[in-house]
């Protein structure tokens, strides 16, 4: 196994990370996946033997019954606190009151005590705010989460799915107050969908912030089963939840190009699509998110894939966004400047 650094700390995380929002299966999330106890227990021994220490969860995963698993899988399995890394989220819907979501101070009090005793632990080693709440103030959110950090009931704090704006801001209030600072972006990347590279890591970069990945195979579309002939395989999971969401024609010119990648190296599309998002600098963590230990082994191999030069720069060919304003300008003005690559654009037009 790899390690990096959370964010801009000195804790260091498994390149790869086992999500758990298969655990359980209840409610929405019995589309998604229903591993049982048992099965769970196999699935997090099976990771941790293979080094990973990162293991992701939500409280709004099948009710909190997600947590409850993970928390009773490490009990079950013996496993020592010190070396297992939990990060959990909170903000979604837990309840029937008016106040049991959001990022309110009051919610996250309440939430964090629920998701301790869930997972029958003292802390929570990463805990983030799992989408954007356009209500509270985000001083009022951060204020909470510092003193949560000071209690010792959390040990790092990140968030997933918020705007590039409201990142920036909040690591302007944490400096402005001396409050903790969010040390990681969880959130959607693949080389199916690349709109993170726009402005999210750019920010990343020059914040020294962690990136944990969601959904990194786009919810299944580069599992394998799917190809530009055979577009809704029968029993799988995205046929029938088609999510995230992805411009699938572009997708089917990636999977024509990571076809023929997958047999030179005698290995799943899966695993490619894996080993390309471990090329980018800014990725952290990659969260793995298996129904099954079959698959959850096949990911895990991902490691031993060393793409070439060649075989990385036609993948970023394909899978490239499509040019938007300001980047194109950006690019363009930039053009000659010491360390940045010539715009094709300024030089079809100089020429």
């Amino acid at each position: 196994m790899e390690y990096k650094t959370l964010g801009n700390t000195g804790l260091l995380v498994s390149r790869l990370s086992l999500g758990t929002m298969t655990f359980a299966g209840k409610g929405f999330y019995k589309a998604i996946g229903t591993v049982g106890q048992a099965e769970a227990d196999v699935l997090v021994k099976t990771a941790f033997d293979a080094g990973i220490n990162l293991f992701d969860t939500a409280d709004v995963y099948s009710g909190g019954e997600s947590e409850q698993t993970l928390g009773q899988a490490i009990k079950n399995l013996n496993l020592a606190r010190k070396d297992i890394l939990i990060a959990t989220k909170a903000y979604s819907r837990v309840g029937q009151g008016v106040n049991d979501m959001g990022a309110s101070r009051g919610h996250i009090m309440d939430a964090v005590e629920a998701s301790l005793k869930r997972l029958q632990t003292d802390h929570i080693d990463l805990y983030q705010i799992h989408a954007d709440d356009d209500v509270t103030p985000l001083e009022e959110t951060l204020r909470a989460l510092d003193d949560l950090i000071r209690q010792g009931k959390v040990r790092y704090i990140g968030l997933s799915n918020w705007q590039a704006w409201k990142i920036a801001t909040a690591f302007g209030i944490s400096r402005q107050y001396n409050y903790a600072r969010f040390e990681t972006v969880q959130a959607y990347y693949s080389i199916a969908g690349r709109d993170l590279e726009r402005e999210i890591a750019p920010l990343l970069k020059a914040e020294k912030t962690g990136l944990p990945v969601w959904s990194p195979l786009a919810g299944g579309l580069l599992s394998g089963k799917f190809n530009r002939a055979n577009q809704k395989p029968e029993g799988s999971r995205r046929s029938e939840f088609d999510f995230p969401i992805v411009d699938k024609e572009r997708a089917w010119d990636v999977i024509d190009a990571m076809t023929p990648i997958a047999k030179a190296h005698n290995v799943s599309i899966a695993r490619i699509a894996l080993a390309w998002l471990l090329t980018r600098p800014f990725v952290t963590s990659i969260v793995l998110g298996a129904k099954r230990l079959d698959q959850l082994q096949d990911n895990l191999s991902v490691l031993e894939i060393k793409l070439t030069e060649e075989e990385i720069r036609g993948l970023d060919r394909v899978s490239e966004l499509p040019a938007e304003y300001p980047g194109w300008m950006l690019q363009v003005q930039s053009s000659g400047r010491l360390g940045v690559e010539s715009s094709p654009v300024w030089d079809k037009f100089s020429s």
